[in-house]
């Protein structure tokens, strides 16, 4: 009885505490011997590889926690959230989610997300957060609401041994698919999506054009323009136009086989990690759209009512740390670019950042920058999804 009358004193204490004004000492003291539940995206076997391996065994060792890894993205966790919402439940499912883009936006509109916290994470020192592209996500000001966790641009992936000249622009692009009809498809997904709003970014005329607010006037212009370029010339797209691809991973699949000539994907286009485990032929390329193609930033983010404040602020703590940004950022580890800002490391861990292996086939993050676009508002992606469906895939 005096061990249960404990540990419900325990547990009442930190359901009581203002973490917001906690010291750090005390949140890390809290959240030991406890346990974390993140619902992240499961799509990248090097991601989980990293998870699995490495992280929830060093934050075991370091600070006896339990990382539990549940399955999920943007309209999941935003339905999840919902539901617990609508239940009056302040005792949710999970503590923590990988996030960015629309669903932070739809999150920040039912009021999900616990914080303002980033600025009380001591890694957070290690970030410049005067940069763009990582303190403000699809146009909107992220206020240390989420934390960033790595940042991406998207590119479009070839196989130099079978195209010698990869098309840059739209024009470029009509021309290629009706020379090699069959070949290009556009996945019906989040990659997908990206891959529209680089095309209304040329039909807008510049790098800049979907910048600011969301403008239903200019979209309404320019996504009218996008429709009728994909339906005049989809009957060259695989399968003829008449189906499109719910899985960036089966697209993954069909360049892998040579079935499309032309992808595309964050992360550079992934393809370091697809050559590295024998998915891409090594002579695979990648490179960024003439106009640009978006380079963002994904976050971490606490939900409303989690369980486990504590937890989940050392855990996102520890992933900003240089110890574990490296392991991420390594080839051999999940390949992925810090968001640490290298001039702010202490000298002993720029050293280590240095000593990385460099990718051997997919372009680094700096040869694909001068070609970055910002992410335009959430709305145009939402927006983009609905009317891909209606005036595409059901047309």
């Amino acid at each position: 009885m005096l061990v249960a009358l404990i540990n419900c004193s325990q547990k009442e204490e930190k359901q009581q505490t203002n973490w917001k004004e906690a010291s750090w000492e005390k949140i890390e003291a809290s959240s030991e011997n406890t346990e974390v539940n993140f619902m992240m995206w499961q799509g990248s076997p090097v991601m989980n590889n990293y998870i699995n391996n490495y992280v929830i065994p060093a934050l075991k060792e370091k600070y006896k926690i339990d990382l539990k890894i549940s399955s999920g993205q943007g309209p999941e966790i935003v339905q999840l959230l919902m539901n617990e919402k609508q239940a009056a439940s302040d005792q949710g499912q999970i503590d923590m989610v990988w996030i960015n883009g629309e669903t932070f936006f739809q999150l920040r509109k039912i009021e999900g997300l616990y914080g303002p916290f980033v600025q009380q994470l001591p890694n957070a020192e290690y970030i410049d957060f005067d940069d763009p592209f990582i303190s403000i996500d699809f146009q909107q000001n992220i206020n240390n609401m989420e934390a960033p966790w790595g940042i991406s641009q998207f590119a479009f992936v070839y196989d130099s041994a079978k195209v010698a000249n990869p098309p840059k622009n739209l024009t470029a692009l009509t021309a290629f698919v009706k020379a090699n009809p069959g070949t290009f498809t556009i996945s019906n997904d989040f990659s997908g999506m990206t891959l529209l709003k680089a095309f209304l970014a040329e039909l807008g005329g510049s790098p800049n054009s979907l910048d600011g607010s969301f403008d239903q006037q200019k979209y309404d212009t320019l996504s009218n323009q996008l429709w009728q370029w994909i339906n005049e010339n989809k009957q060259y797209f695989w399968k003829e136009g008449s189906t499109f691809p719910k899985e960036h991973s089966r697209m993954d699949q069909m360049f892998a086989s040579g079935e499309l000539l032309l992808s595309y994907g964050f992360a550079e286009g992934g393809i370091e990690e697809k050559v590295i485990q024998g998915l891409f032929p090594k002579t695979t390329r990648g490179y960024a759209w003439k106009n640009g193609t978006v380079l963002n930033s994904n976050y971490l983010g606490i939900t409303y009512n989690a369980k486990n404040i504590a937890g989940a602020l050392t855990v996102i703590n520890f992933l900003l740390s240089p110890e574990a940004q490296l392991k991420k950022a390594d080839p051999g580890g999940a390949n992925a670019n810090t968001v640490l800002d290298m001039d702010k490391l202490p000298e002993e861990w720029q050293k280590k950042f240095q000593t990385i292996t460099t990718r051997q086939y997919g372009p680094s993050l700096d040869e694909l920058r001068t070609h970055a676009i910002k992410e335009p508002a959430p709305e145009y992606m939402l927006k983009l999804y609905e009317d891909f469906r209606t005036h595409v895939i059901e047309k």
